[in-house]
């Protein structure tokens, strides 16, 4: 069924004007005619629904929502399926999307990041708790509220922590700009997944760009997996971007531990307080500092904070740097105690009187004594060290001279030298060649073998770090291992119907392909290639769906029966497979029309007379 304005779905819900597309339906503004309350209602769209997988997907992500009831979640309020569409009725959230915000304004101020943060924050902890990892945190999946509230939407691929995942292993959920290293290599989701996409997020915020580009899909994961982020700019404050790069840390055990202890770092930062904030995310604070502890925050008359790493007190949320600040104030001491007042029989704080000459104790004189050999005995030592030290100066220098020697302070200068490295030098060559020529240098090298993405790029080196080490030091060279080709899918498509009107569309799937190690990386899409009595013999690149229409070809009335063969591959990295086994599909041309047999002949008469007449 095509949604349409005024069209009523469930027999309550009349659609009104369409709020936005998807990749799996139409979302539209609607009204509950029965209470009279205005909604939002996403239609899965009819191409899906032939598809078990999506249908499946597309219910789960009824199920999940309603899971978790939190002010920063959509609600869902019903889902229905009726006369060949499914739909799904949700909380209408007044706004816009964290998109279309940044899309106009490209960057957004620290405190107003930090919100941003600390609600979605708290939000994605209800769901966690919940055993739910949402698994596709975006802007687009951000509605901002105009007073500033955040509210998360579409789990449609979400998934239950302890539940059988609907894709199957290689298949990657997600949308790559903000996926996981962890998702981006097939490894399952977990909460840390969530906090790592939003880490991203709040990167793009503050910088007005992703960390991580690319020229494909493909390049942005491996991206993901391997780089760096670029440093945020100057502007925000130091809390702020170790808080960021905490949350987008390549291993999920360096991540904030939780979401809600992310939401308490954010909440604290906003405050100023990076001392709260350090005691939820420990990575807040510079390295070597320690993060501040229960003593540290409760025993005022003993605690003094540790001294800041250099340009740790600069501003942070418009504090000047200088003014007090709890990372930066020390806690009150109390009153400075005086000697203590000796009590006892000479009456209180007096102190004892004099009453005569003290008796000498017998121990000390041989104490002295003691003392004053342990003095000589040292001396001694170091006399005799500092000879020794002269003599071995004088051995070393010139004996016709008597000067000391001066050829071994240049050998050992030379020893201190770093080796130093360009990295072009190495960088596109074969890992045995630049093995061969740094270890020529005395380094010690350690290789980082990653996953190929193409028959190209087997044993190139991409990476080597550092490009300054000292002299015999250890350098890790990251290059890309050898590659084989995917082997061709081993089931063919499959169709309801392996015949078909001339004409007339039908819905081909396939069974998920797994990528083996080494074929190039994860999966990245399918190709459809249909032939024969088909509209168009056009390939059909697709992303992770199984699922495409084949519309097949028009036949004169009478003609012959056509035929259809469609074969897929799959997409491994760059590297594509062979072809599927084919499917084959009869189309039937429209019966000829009936055939008139031409009217009888009838004789004309002639005027001629008989002979003889």
């Amino acid at each position: 069924m095509r949604p349409v304005s005024g069209l009523t779905f469930g027999g309550r819900y009349e659609l009104s004007s369409r709020i936005a597309i998807g990749g799996m339906g139409e979302v539209w503004e609607a009204t509950d005619l029965v209470i009279g309350r205005p909604v939002a209602i996403k239609i899965l769209k009819d191409e899906y629904l032939g598809d078990p997988g999506f249908l499946e997907r597309f219910r789960a992500e009824a199920r999940h929502a309603a899971l978790v009831n939190h002010e920063g979640i959509a609600n869902v309020y019903d889902y229905g399926e009726e006369d060949g569409s499914a739909f799904l009725v949700m909380e209408l959230v007044p706004g816009e999307p964290l998109s279309s915000i940044l899309e106009r304004q490209h960057t957004l101020s620290p405190d107003r990041v930090l919100d941003v943060v600390a609600q979605t924050a708290l939000a994605l902890h209800a769901a966690h708790a919940a055993g739910l990892v949402h698994r596709d945190i975006k802007p687009g999946n951000l509605l901002v509220t105009p007073d500033g509230r955040v509210k998360i939407t579409d789990f449609g691929i979400a998934r239950i922590t302890d539940q059988v995942p609907l894709t199957a292993t290689g298949q990657v959920m997600g949308t790559v700009q903000y996926l996981s290293p962890e998702q981006a290599s097939g490894q399952p989701a977990s909460p840390a997944t969530d906090i790592y996409s939003l880490g991203i997020v709040a990167y793009e915020a503050l910088a007005g760009h992703r960390p991580f580009t690319g020229e494909s899909q493909v390049a942005i994961a491996m991206a993901q997996i391997n780089d760096t982020a670029p440093d945020l700019p100057h502007s925000v404050p130091e809390p702020i971007r170790r808080l960021v790069f905490a949350c987008i840390a390549k291993a999920p055990s360096d991540r904030p531990t939780t979401a809600a202890l992310l939401a308490r770092a954010a909440q604290a930062l906003r405050r100023g307080d990076v001392l709260a904030a350090a005691s939820a995310v420990p990575a807040v604070l510079p390295a070597g500092v320690a993060a501040p502890t229960m003593a540290m925050q409760t025993d005022s008359a003993t605690t003094v904070l540790p001294s800041q790493a250099p340009g740790f007190d600069t501003m942070l949320m418009g504090v000047p740097s200088g003014a007090p600040t709890s990372a930066t104030t020390a806690y009150p001491r109390t009153a400075p105690v005086g000697p203590p007042t000796v009590t006892g029989p000479y009456g209180g704080g007096d102190g004892p009187q004099d009453d005569g000459p003290r008796k000498r104790s017998p121990w000390t004189i041989p104490l002295v004594i003691l003392i004053v050999l342990l003095a000589i005995l040292l001396v001694v030592f170091l006399v005799n060290n500092v000879l020794k030290g002269s003599q071995s100066t004088g051995a070393s220098g010139d004996p016709t001279s008597g000067r000391p020697a001066s050829s071994a302070a240049p050998s050992s200068s030379a020893a201190a030298q770093p080796v130093t490295l360009n990295s072009d030098d190495y960088v596109g060559k074969q890992y045995a060649t630049v093995k061969s020529q740094l270890e020529a240098k005395g380094l010690e090298v350690v290789g980082d073998e990653q996953e190929p993405t193409d028959s190209s790029t087997s044993g190139r080196v991409t990476k080597v770090t550092p490009l300054s080490v000292p002299a015999g030091g250890t350098v890790t060279v990251t290059y890309f291992g050898q590659s084989s080709a995917p082997s061709a899918p081993t089931s063919a498509p499959s169709t309801s119907s392996r015949t078909v009107a001339s004409g007339q569309q039908f819905t081909v799937s396939w069974s998920a392909y797994s990528c083996a190690a080494g074929t190039g990386g994860s999966l990245s899409g399918y190709t459809v290639k249909p032939s024969g009595a088909v509209a168009s013999t056009d390939e059909i690149p697709l992303g992770s769906e199984r699922s495409t229409t084949i519309t097949a070809a028009t036949l004169a009335p009478g003609a012959k029966n056509g035929t259809i063969t469609v074969r897929y591959s799959a997409n491994c990295g760059a590297n594509e497979t062979p072809d599927s086994p084919p499917l084959k599909v009869t189309v039937t041309a429209p019966p000829a029309p009936a055939s008139s047999a031409p009217p009888a002949s009838t004789p004309v008469p002639t005027d001629t007379a008989p002979a003889g007449q």
